[in-house]
């Protein structure tokens, strides 16, 4: 039988190629398919680089399935099926009921504009490369609150954890960025988080930092892996002295753990 000339032999299959987390609270990181001229995780639209690489991320309470999907150039689909594995979050249920009633009007009118800044800060894309790496602890020590425990409150359930709490040998200890970015949001006073840093890593992904006693960057300044950005503190609403880091991809929560693993 003849060998099929270069002309003639068949293209290779145009697929998604990825590597990552594929739990809740998890993401992924890869290439599109060539020719691709746009894609989404289920109806969430990709952002592509130059390499057509992309992020993206599980919320917490993800579904056990998801899709990746790519329109290509020719106008051919290509998707990618994706299994979610399921978490064993660590839920607490208590005998008692929720407390009711909500924040005061009082509260609110200064709690509504921190929200507005928090929001517009994650919305900002920077062009920032970060989520190319992997990414480090900016701080090490005990973990004294894990991503997505919760309570139950006579059935009715509150919120969950939404990052992880880090403490250390007190107020005062340098953290540093876990990687590389730009700083979307440095507020130094802030009803519960108190001062608050937001990093943007790109693609949507972005770091925040709670209750620090001291803020050594600023917003618009570009930040390295690994370089001091604040001290650890007990500023807002904070019961002592520890680091508050969550993860966000869009508007979905991510567990900081699945991407430093586990600290040593």
């Amino acid at each position: 039988m003849p060998t099929p000339s270069p002309s003639t032999a068949a293209a290779p299959a145009p697929v998604f190629t990825f590597d990552g987390e594929l739990e809740q609270g998890g993401w992924i990181r890869g290439r599109v398919p060539a020719g691709t001229v746009e894609a989404a995780l289920g109806e969430e639209p990709l952002s592509l680089d130059e390499d057509g690489r992309f992020f993206a991320a599980f919320d917490r309470d993800a579904d056990p399935a998801a899709t990746l999907q790519a329109t290509l150039v020719d106008g051919r689909t290509v998707t990618r099926p994706l299994a979610i594995a399921p978490r064993a979050w660590d839920i607490e249920r208590v005998n008692v009921a929720r407390r009711t009633g909500g924040s005061s009007a009082s509260f609110m009118r200064r709690r509504q504009p921190e929200l507005d800044a928090i929001w517009d800060a994650r919305l900002r894309e920077t062009g920032a490369t970060g989520w190319r790496q992997d990414f480090i602890w900016p701080v090490k020590g005990r973990i004294s609150g894990r991503f997505g425990a919760q309570r139950i409150y006579r059935g009715e359930p509150g919120s969950y954890h939404s990052g992880i709490d880090i403490a250390t040998g007190g107020s005062g200890t340098p953290y540093v960025a876990p990687a590389d970015g730009v700083v979307v949001l440095a507020a130094e006073d802030f009803s519960l988080e108190g001062k608050l840093l937001i990093i943007d890593h790109g693609q949507g992904l972005n770091s925040a930092f709670l209750h620090s006693s001291r803020l050594y960057v600023s917003e618009g300044e570009q930040v390295r892996q690994g370089q001091h950005i604040g001290d650890i503190g007990a500023s807002g609403r904070a019961t002592g002295p520890h680091l508050h880091w969550s993860l966000k991809w869009r508007n979905s929560r991510l567990d900081p753990l699945l991407f430093t693993g586990p600290m040593r």
